[in-house]
């Protein structure tokens, strides 16, 4: 505390050859005089000092006279002019062996000591106490600054003070805090609550109601010269004199902003200073917002830090400045600080703590002048929207969507339902809620705000067009692929009508070649964006965020379409341009630096994934934050690749710390938090847990439902996932019946065609097989044919394989007949199509012999080894085991077919 500092620092006084004196400085009601009388008085009553004198500064000729009357204390000489008295006083202090105290108490201006310091001597001690921070006053003395209490001691402060009472302290601690900690308020307030015999949350109910003057007690305590509302006010006349003008009312904006820190530049936008330049009746400029600030710092009425860039004021000296302010130039300081606020606003991108101290700013101004910055006349101010984006840009995705419900609230009540503004908040609302990780509910509350748009202004009018792209983007991501693409392509016909040529035309091709992508056609996005890339060259040229983005979706759909090679070289072009125009730093390189890594990954070389993942992990940390959702996604990423690396295990131990972190700064039910379970679970499984995997999956899949809906793609993958664990846990029967379950549900939500689909269909197959239940094998083959067929074509290399293998099961199935049958054509079409030489022939040959000869056809099977041998001696040599085989097996058949027999 400031008294044991003063202590301290005035026992140690005879090592400090070059103290001048001990400095108390601090803002008003601090405590500086209370401080240097407790300590003043008790060195008197323990005899350390031999001569205390207590002055009273407040002007040069305050002390003079006050140094006349101690000279002739001391020396019994009373001087006719108190000049020459001043003098005296002052030669006695330097010569004299006795112990000495002075106390200038509160020095209004450094410049009336000026051939008045008391002298410096090793019997000698000076305490000054002053608001000011002046260099001069500073220089070579010791600087004690004196700030407010700390919350423990100022709440037992006030416990103290109403100990006779001890009920009344029922909520001292938040009163101490609704005071800001500050010495001179809690007296006082102690003062009044016995005066008016209160309790503290009586009190803090009229201090919410009533002004600080009205709260005032009747006596002031501790000899306290004036009310906590009017203590600032001289320092407050002086600065605004020196500074004609400039200083009060840049107080009056400091006071509608963030006590803690208000970033400096913001008293040199353009709005603050036109502002000033009204108040003043001249022209402002950087230098005059500059000179006022650093006035109203020395006069201690503001805080600069030590790099000049951040602001702190008292809570109550805002409050203090706020209540002798007019309602009208209140309500014009609040749209001046926002209009500042906005303009000056760090750029898109900046998650630091430049953007969130203008966020703690506009969440100050809204609370102190929300009426100010949301009405009719003007609707809801766009630093509010950008305040409530800035969250989200952060990460803070929960803060974004309860900030933007809350605006919501705000401006229905304020502006009505369907004023312009609210509807805008509703969409906006409704966004956050989806990146929050609830997607249907976006999507409901969109086509909500859609049906109010259609009705107030038409279906087609600029924010209707935009929230029926939102919409249907988050219908898709909430799983109805179909409606997103329907909804898409119907927003691009009205798009064209009603906008010509307009940027948003190319959004919605995006949009619409994404979720071609996402329903499996990975082909048909790569052409769309091809597509696209071109056009958007064209219009907005190489350079711009949108084409940028063109060009990593185009690689992006390029990998899925199986050329992870070619992903990864467009990623490696992209990166560069990114890192010239955006720099290392930018969310865009670190997502394309994150995109490269995966593709790296995709081509083979895990190994590597693993290690860029690990870089990037660094920088994401680094510029994000360890809290946000990038930071973990990339954790996220890390754990996968390891093992996908080899190290099951490793990758199962990451994912199981990640878990706990997305579960407290996501929640539990957003989808990334649900994923990092589902692949947990899978990591688990590989590391040879398979039965604690198939236990957390069945646990997942019912929230993964519940929060997704059952029909979600991440759903049905889980179920997929399910099945494949049951299978590595040899029950295939079990694999089989979780796929029967998924494929009807599969076949609604994403059609016939899906790719997902198809590889259901042989999925299925495969567990019947690997569970011998060959009835269900023919079946779910016969499936998986007629979707092939339909999909590919009857010549597609993947058809010919369904329909070998559906040959085959037919045999195992007891139909060795139908087999040999359905062999005679898959040949007969595997030859036309692929070749002789095709290795395929050669197996659907084998598969024939094999299955005539079940059948008993001892003719048709001596054929049929007839022709394989002499294929194998034509594609293998006569000495190849294959060749020998065929040979025995034909010798065999022919025996049986006629005993005569016959060369093959």
């Amino acid at each position: 505390m400031a008294d044991a500092q003063l202590a301290s620092a005035l026992v140690d006084h005879h090592r400090e050859s070059l103290a001048l004196g001990q400095v108390l400085t601090g803002s008003g009601g601090v405590g500086k005089t209370q401080v240097a009388a407790v300590l003043a008085d008790r060195w008197w009553r323990e005899g350390r000092v031999d001569l205390l004198v207590w002055v009273t500064a407040a002007s040069r000729t305050a002390l003079i006279a006050r140094y006349a009357q101690a000279a002739a204390e001391v020396t019994g000489v009373v001087d006719s002019d108190s000049n020459d008295g001043a003098v005296r006083f002052l030669a006695w202090l330097a010569s004299t062996p006795r112990r000495w105290l002075v106390v200038l108490d509160d020095l209004v201006d450094p410049a009336d000591l000026l051939g008045l310091w008391p002298p410096n001597t090793p019997s000698g001690h000076v305490v000054v106490t002053t608001r000011r921070r002046d260099a001069a006053l500073l220089a070579d003395r010791n600087v004690i600054d004196v700030g407010r209490f700390t919350p423990d001691e100022a709440t037992q402060y006030l416990r103290s003070k109403l100990s006779d009472a001890p009920h009344r302290s029922d909520e001292a601690e938040a009163l101490a805090q609704d005071l800001g900690h500050l010495p001179l308020a809690l007296a006082q307030a102690a003062a009044y609550l016995i005066d008016q015999d209160l309790t503290c949350s009586q009190y803090r109910q009229r201090l919410r109601r009533r002004r600080l003057h009205d709260l005032a007690p009747h006596a002031l305590p501790d000899d306290q010269a004036a009310p906590v509302g009017l203590t600032w006010n001289p320092s407050i006349d002086a600065a605004d004199e020196r500074t004609r003008g400039v200083a009060r009312p840049m107080l009056e904006l400091a006071a509608q902003l963030d006590p803690n820190g208000i970033p400096t530049e913001l008293f040199a936008a353009n709005a603050i200073t036109t502002y000033l330049a009204e108040r003043v009746g001249r022209p402002i400029d950087d230098d005059d917002t500059h000179d006022a600030l650093r006035l109203l710092h020395r006069l201690s009425l503001v805080s600069l830090d030590s790099s000049g860039r951040s602001v702190r004021v008292h809570a109550m000296l805002q409050r203090v400045v706020r209540e002798a302010t007019s309602a009208i130039v209140l309500r014009t300081l609040a749209r001046v600080a926002a209009d500042a606020l906005m303009l000056s606003w760090p750029a898109r991108g900046d998650v630091g703590t430049s953007a969130q101290a203008f966020r703690a700013n506009t969440a100050v101004l809204q609370v102190v002048s929300e009426s100010s910055l949301v009405g009719a006349d003007f609707g809801v101010h766009p630093v509010l929207l950008r305040s409530g984006s800035s969250l989200g840009e952060a990460g803070l995705v929960a803060a974004a969507r309860d900030y933007f419900q809350s605006l919501q609230e705000i401006s229905t009540r304020r502006l009505g339902p369907d004023h312009p503004h609210t509807l805008f908040t509703r969409g906006s609302a409704a966004n956050w809620l989806g990146r929050a990780g609830d997607a249907a509910g976006a999507a409901a509350l969109l086509a909500q705000l859609l049906a109010d748009l259609s009705r107030l202004v038409g279906p087609n009018h600029p924010y209707a067009l935009e929230v029926r792209g939102h919409l249907a983007n988050w219908q898709g991501t909430a799983g109805d692929l179909a409606a997103a693409d329907s909804g898409l392509h119907e927003l691009l016909i009205d798009q064209s009508r009603s906008l010509g040529g307009h940027p948003d035309l190319m959004v919605t091709r995006s949009n619409l070649a994404f979720w071609r992508g996402q329903a499996g056609d990975a082909a048909g996005a790569v052409s769309e964006f091809e597509v696209l890339l071109v056009e958007r060259l064209r219009v907005l040229g190489p350079d711009h965020p949108d084409t940028l983005a063109t060009r990593g979706n185009l690689a992006h759909w390029r990998g899925q379409a199986g050329d992870a090679a070619g992903a990864v070289a467009a990623f490696e072009e992209l990166l560069l341009d990114r890192l010239r125009l955006l720099g290392p730093d930018h969310p865009g390189t670190l997502l394309t630096r994150g995109n490269l890594a995966y593709w790296r990954g995709e081509v083979g070389d895990a190994a590597g994934a693993v290690s860029e993942f690990e870089v990037l992990l660094l920088d994401r940390m680094r510029v994000l934050g360890p809290d946000h959702p990038e930071t973990l996604g990339a954790r996220h990423n890390v754990a996968n690749w390891r093992g996908r690396a080899g190290d099951a295990a490793g990758a199962a131990e990451l994912l199981q710390e990640l878990l706990p972190e997305r579960v407290r700064i996501l929640g539990s039910d957003h989808p990334e938090t649900l994923a990092t379970r589902q692949n947990l679970a899978t990591w688990r499984g590989k590391a040879g847990d398979i039965a604690g995997a198939i236990l957390a999956l069945r646990e997942l899949l019912p929230d993964l439902s519940r929060v997704l809906g059952p029909t979600h793609p991440d759903v049905m993958f889980t179920r997929n996932n399910l099945a494949d664990l049951h299978g590595q846990a040899g029950d295939a029967t079990g694999a089989a019946e979780v796929l029967r379950e998924l494929l009807p549900d599969q076949v609604r939500a994403l059609g016939a065609d899906h790719p997902d689909v198809l590889r259901t269909h042989e999925a299925l197959a495969h567990w019947h097989i690997q569970a011998g239940e060959a009835a269900g094998a023919v079946a779910a083959l016969r499936l998986l044919l007629a979707d092939r067929v339909r999909v590919f074509g009857l010549d597609h290399p993947d058809t010919l394989a369904a329909r070998g293998n559906l040959a085959h099961w037919q045999g195992q199935a007891g139909d060795a007949a139908g087999a040999a049958k359905a062999f005679t054509e898959v040949l007969a079409d595997r030859l036309r199509v692929l070749g002789p030489d095709h290795p395929h022939c050669m197996v659907a040959r084998g598969n024939l012999a094999y299955w005539r000869e079940q059948a008993g056809d001892a003719s048709g099977a001596a054929s049929a080894y007839a022709d394989l041998y002499r294929e194998r001696v034509r594609l293998l040599g006569l000495n190849h085991f294959d060749t020998q085989a065929a040979a025995v097996k034909f010798g065999y058949w022919r025996t049986k077919a006629s005993p005569q027999g016959g060369a093959p």
